[in-house]
């Protein structure tokens, strides 16, 4: 294991690390079982021609104020939206529906078809719900939703709907990555790993404010800070919360993660 390798590594340094996914599943099921029974749930909906191009939608009590999309992580090798469903719970007390998109896996594409298809999946869940558009994404979602901010990714009559993007623990900077053992998976030359870093991509005019957490590995602090600096967009260094943690304010409709993403 390279220097690099563990700088990235997040398991090893959060005490019951091995313990979140199965709770993640466990609750994100329960959650997805609930809205199912009262009919404010809409999974699986298709965006594209595998069958990991698909997207769960969930929707509020009433008529919906807008749209919160949240992109999961896994540094683009693991996990898909089963694991994330609760973490609309905060938005949707909020008023606004809430997607979650799955998207193909390194090494079966490269990150550059991951980031054309959550673009596909944001233009998609755009045409089917009115409204304001707010983007979130954790760790390497951060990275997704930030990339979808460079010039050409979406159209522009959904880039003018976004009103708030807020990666939380972003990858922002991919050079990185190519001097870790992951890249076998990823297959990127610094060519592709500078075209699929957002801290070199233009400041958007889209309203971004950055999340991490202070306890998170110095490599998320420093990237997320990357990002805001690039961008001149706010930071927020949430008090005493890791890697694994820090999405839990998505849960809290009154946090102000959450007040970001649903005003």
């Amino acid at each position: 294991m390279t220097d690099l390798d563990d700088a990235f590594a997040n398991g090893p340094y959060i005490p019951g690390a091995d313990a979140y996914p199965d709770r993640w599943a466990l609750e994100a099921r329960a959650f997805r079982e609930d809205l199912l029974t009262k009919g404010r749930a809409k999974l699986g909906v298709s965006y594209g021609p595998t069958k990991r191009q698909a997207l769960d939608l969930f929707l509020p009590e009433s008529a919906p104020k807008g749209m919160m999309i949240f992109v999961h992580g896994g540094y683009w090798l693991k996990f898909d939206r089963s694991y994330w469903s609760h973490f609309a719970t905060g938005a949707l007390a909020k008023g606004r529906a809430v997607a979650m998109p799955s998207y193909d896996l390194c090494p079966e594409v490269r990150i550059a078809d991951i980031t054309q298809q959550i673009a596909r999946a944001v233009t998609h869940i755009a045409q089917n719900v009115a409204g304001p558009i707010s983007l979130s994404g954790h760790s390497a979602g951060g990275h997704l939703v930030s990339r979808l901010l460079a010039p050409k990714f979406l159209p522009p009559e959904v880039l003018d709907r976004i009103d708030q993007v807020v990666p939380i623990s972003p990858v922002a900077d991919l050079r990185p990555l190519l001097r870790t053992a992951m890249n076998a998976d990823f297959k990127m030359d610094m060519t592709a790993a500078e075209a699929e870093s957002p801290v070199l991509q233009p400041k958007p005019a889209t309203p971004v404010h950055v999340w991490v957490g202070a306890a998170e590995r110095p490599v998320f602090v420093e990237q997320a800070q990357a990002l805001a600096n690039a961008w001149t967009a706010p930071i927020e260094v949430a008090p005493e919360r890791h890697h694994f943690d820090v999405i839990d304010a998505l849960l809290d409709p009154e946090s102000r993660l959450v007040g970001c993403l649903a005003p």
